[in-house]
């Protein structure tokens, strides 16, 4: 058992709300002696959340819905569900920063993704044409520029 600050924002229950403190509990099967501190323990838990975050954008991607019965179609929309899963944490790393870069995949859709835009070649350049009254009209074009910078693949 822990004590710790809330950070501000967060919903505390009608227990944490007496002191300002949360209490959160570690269970664990691991051995005190074969596992080591309690410190290792929690951060070998809080490491887990982050898998769970990936498990989570997993699902908003499709991951969790299998649109037929057969088996080869669902294999296939598997692969194409981790394709996606791949592509939009690697355009995190490589295309986006700030609040962009650790941004759910919904938000990521809406604000880069689903936009309405041209894409135009002319005098050997690629330009992407993004209507002047769109909200956040930056946002795509950085990230497209940001991704004519990256150098090619080598072969």
């Amino acid at each position: 058992m822990r004590r710790e600050r809330a950070h501000p924002g967060a919903q505390l229950s009608l227990f944490d709300q007496r002191e300002g403190l949360r209490q959160q509990a570690l269970l664990t099967g691991t051995p005190f002696s074969g596992g080591g501190s309690a410190q290792f323990l929690e951060v070998r838990h809080r490491a887990h959340a982050t898998v769970e975050d990936r498990v989570r954008t997993g699902k908003t991607t499709g991951f969790d819905r299998c649109p037929s019965r057969g088996f080869q179609v669902n294999a296939a929309w598997l692969e194409l569900s981790l394709t996606a899963i791949d592509l939009l944490a690697r355009m995190r790393v490589l295309l986006l920063d700030d609040e962009l870069a650790d941004a759910e995949p919904r938000k990521l859709r809406y604000r880069i993704l689903h936009v309405a835009a041209r894409l135009t070649r002319g005098s050997r350049r690629r330009r992407l044409r993004v209507s002047a009254t769109r909200p956040g009209r930056p946002e795509p074009t950085t990230v497209f520029r940001r991704l004519a910078a990256l150098p090619r693949p080598a072969g």
